[in-house]
């Protein structure tokens, strides 16, 4: 498995390298300078031509690329044209929260999604079933921003319960971890579902139901780790997608993570952070589908000795 993980961890070094161009490229074909968009518009063009100069733009492409992917290797990704600070240290001051914040989502997530998944399995075609997969459909085809500001309606404005934005203390993280966690409940929950259901017919589980074991024990003893397989999967993987993708959620609310830098990089213009912010992404999207191998290894030995 140790050499299984080493063999993925260098073939994500041109999946980074790719990344790092594409983003890089994208950034230098838009329309426009990015010195001007620092100076204003009625900037002389003298001041123009020197900030470009400093700022290294003047230079040939590849040669800005390479100086990037050399800093980026030493983990130096640059000074961001706009807040004049080190794209390192902002990443690492925001990263916190967004790990915070991605975290409490999955929470959410795992602990509502299995839930009603393993019920919904249970009483098939009952009402609790239709009840759960109902509010997993309205979860996934809701969108997040839509959730937000109704829970931000409810909650924060109305009922005055907590707190509308921000990120001081364990309850303005609440709202937004529902917000960001309600897509992701709907589709564990159904997965659950769905696989607690397959693994129910398998033949050892009418095996363990002659020798006598009853409903509850054979659910949790036998069928639930089997059905949790495909589930612990879209797990891992949706901590990288939360980790990276609470761009939305962290703006609505005003949570200065790595989604909201990435928002103001892209108002900015500020290539350095934006191409930081893809980067450390793109990282944490590789390590959620790296740690997803490993724990569906450790969960089914099969796939252990096969690797």
């Amino acid at each position: 498995m140790f050499r299984n993980i080493a063999k993925r961890v260098l073939q994500t070094i041109p999946i980074l390298l790719g990344v790092a161009l594409l983003i890089f490229l994208m950034l230098r074909i838009i329309p426009g300078n990015v010195a001007t968009t620092l100076m204003g518009e009625h900037v002389n063009q003298e001041s123009v031509k020197r900030l470009t100069a400093e700022l290294g733009l003047d230079q040939p492409v590849y040669v800005q690329f390479l100086k990037y992917i050399f800093g980026a290797a030493r983990g130096d990704f640059g000074t961001s044209y706009y807040l004049n600070r080190s794209v390192k240290n902002l990443l690492t001051i925001a990263f916190p929260y967004t790990v915070k914040l991605a975290l409490a989502a999955a929470m959410v997530a795992w602990t509502i999604g299995i839930t009603a998944g393993i019920f919904a399995a249970v009483r098939k075609n009952g009402i609790l079933d239709h009840l759960f997969m109902g509010f997993s459909l309205l979860g996934i085809s809701m969108p997040v921003f839509m959730v937000a500001m109704i829970l931000q309606y409810f909650l924060a404005f109305r009922l005055q319960a907590l707190p509308l934005e921000g990120a001081v203390g364990f309850r303005s993280y609440i709202i937004p971890a529902i917000a960001l966690g309600w897509n992701s409940a709907g589709s564990i929950a159904r997965m659950t579902r769905s696989s607690l259901l397959e693994t129910l017919q398998e033949d050892y589980i009418d095996t363990a139901a002659a020798k006598g074991r009853g409903r509850v024990g054979i659910i949790t003893a036998h069928a639930l780790r089997n059905a949790l397989l495909p589930v612990v999967t879209m797990m891992a993987l949706q901590i990288s997608s939360l980790l990276s993708g609470a761009v939305i959620t962290e703006t609505i609310f005003s949570i200065p993570g790595i989604g909201r830098l990435a928002v103001q990089a892209i108002s900015n213009r500020d290539i350095p952070l934006l191409q930081g912010t893809v980067l450390f992404t793109t990282v944490i999207v590789i390590a959620g589908n790296l740690l997803a191998d490993c724990l569906y290894a450790v969960l089914d030995p099969r796939i252990r000795e096969a690797k």
